[in-house]
């Protein structure tokens, strides 16, 4: 279970299971975005902490409801429908995509679900499909432990966050894309059309948004971090203080940023959960501000009534 002091999870520590682990969460959440009903800003495709892992929630198939959980507890994948069946099978070292992929489809055929996915990486650098990835099977169980024990602090915190707005917000949820928790506010304003764009990207940002989320960290940026991003990104928001004293913002393309925090900055901080609702609260001032939103007028009457926010 999560205690209360929160790890390390130095990314070269754990990189090649974070890597195997992004891919088997791909493929349950492909399976999620084939077994649920279209939802604005692909929200249907997300799966969400909770008390044991990961879940899809409930999903719709012709033989019924079912879910896919990872239980990082006991370390298992599950299956579980709505008529008490439950098909299951250990998440151990030297499990490969392959296998993962193999030994998942096995079980919903055993359930009497079909599900046909694109059976292939989505948005990061590994081409070769799922059915044929061997190379990746690397599973330390402490590091997921870990991994779990941040997102639910991670959850908890943005969960709190969430209730201080009166408009329109997301859950908390996993994007299986970059493999970060998210949690995104709107403005209620449509966004300019993006010429050119995916569709991913347009039902994404169909409309203002300040989104705050948490990374493990990948290739190009070795560590964990808590990020925002202002879309579309407003002129002189990078000009807009940013709190704690370890945030900063960084570019993240020709003309876009990021609001960032190391991880350890809020770990190793005297309170963490204060230290990042003050990194959330601040990027969202930023953001707003910058962007033109009426921020008193989105408060809800659970915002902290703070002088450093009055």
């Amino acid at each position: 279970m999560p205690g209360r002091t929160l790890p390390e999870l130095p990314l070269d520590d754990w990189e090649p299971t974070k890597d195997t682990l992004h891919l088997w969460i791909q493929i349950v959440g492909k399976i999620r975005l084939a077994s649920t009903a279209p939802q604005n800003h692909w929200w249907n495709v997300t799966l969400y902490v909770d008390a044991r892992g990961l879940t899809t929630r409930r999903l719709r198939s012709a033989a019924g409801d079912f879910e896919i959980a990872f239980d990082f507890v006991d370390h298992v994948l599950v299956v579980r429908t709505a008529d008490g069946r439950v098909e299951s099978f250990p998440l151990d070292d030297g499990l490969s995509v392959a296998q993962f992929y193999e030994q998942l489809f096995d079980a919903l055929d055993r359930l009497g679900i079909e599900v046909v996915i694109k059976a292939e990486p989505y948005g990061i650098p590994v081409e070769t499909p799922f059915g044929e990835d061997r190379e990746h099977a690397s599973y330390d169980r402490d590091a997921v432990e870990r991994f779990w024990q941040i997102l639910c602090f991670s959850d908890r915190t943005f969960q709190e966050f969430a209730g201080w707005f009166t408009g329109k917000s997301s859950p908390p949820h996993l994007f299986w894309h970059g493999l970060d928790l998210a949690l995104t506010r709107f403005s209620g304003r449509p966004a300019p059309d993006m010429p050119g764009a995916s569709l991913v990207n347009r039902e994404a940002y169909s409309h203002e948004v300040i989104s705050f989320g948490f990374w493990a960290g990948a290739t190009d940026v070795r560590r964990p971090l808590f990020y925002s991003y202002t879309a579309p990104e407003p002129d002189g928001l990078t000009e807009q203080p940013l709190r704690p004293d370890a945030a900063a913002w960084v570019p993240t393309g020709t003309s876009s940023h990021q609001a960032r925090i190391d991880y350890d900055a809020i770990r190793t901080a005297d309170d963490p959960r204060a230290a990042l609702l003050e990194f959330l609260a601040s990027a969202y001032e930023a953001g707003a501000a910058a962007a033109g939103w009426d921020e008193r007028a989105l408060r809800s009457h659970w915002y902290p009534a703070r002088s450093a926010r009055s």
